[in-house]
């Protein structure tokens, strides 16, 4: 049974490497719906990566097109969206995710995400002399940001990501969508 329209953009915000892909991919398999990274949907816009187009358009550009793209997504119908963990930076992205979906922040320790990540080249923003520095920095800097844009907070600390579905599923059944499928 599908989700009540309420419900039917359920997003995934928190730090690069936080879990909002692994998970989406899970939690939207688990509720019948289509899963999208917003990354992904950018990296197709751009015909390039996002480091490359980092490297040669800078960050402000960027953020421009995932403005654009986000509020395409945000207004394209059910489904799990999986964001930059750069989207709450602007004001209008925040106001559209709330709005239009129910927010679920991935909160992780920027220690947890480095441990997940520290191998990763494709993060352009951790490509630096000290990515768990930049990691608690993009933290104390976004964080609050996570809070308010969120509906939810999800601690990921060890979880596994049945887990972290289980809990999503869980909050969206407590609080009125009890259209949700039972996993």
């Amino acid at each position: 049974m599908p989700l009540p329209s309420g419900d039917r953009l359920i997003v995934l915000v928190g730090l690069p490497g936080s879990g909002k892909t692994t998970v989406g991919k899970q939690l939207a398999r688990r509720l019948q719906l289509p899963f999208v990274d917003s990354d992904h949907e950018i990296e197709q816009r751009l015909g390039c990566s996002i480091r490359e187009f980092f490297e040669r358009e800078g960050e402000a550009r960027f953020r421009d097109i995932e403005a654009e793209v986000i509020d395409a997504l945000t207004r394209s119908g059910p489904m799990v969206l999986s964001t930059g963990g750069g989207a709450v930076l602007r004001p209008d992205n925040r106001q559209r995710l709330k709005s239009r979906g129910k927010v679920f922040y991935l909160r992780s320790t920027p220690e947890d995400v480095f441990r997940r990540v520290r191998h990763d080249r494709n993060r352009p923003l951790l490509q630096v002399a000290d990515p768990l520095q930049k990691l608690r920095e993009l933290h104390a800097a976004r964080d609050p940001l996570y809070r308010e844009v969120a509906h939810y907070v999800i601690e990921t600390g060890r979880p596994s990501v049945a887990t972290l579905v289980n809990m999503i599923v869980m909050q969206l059944e407590l609080n009125g969508s009890p259209g949700v499928p039972a996993g």
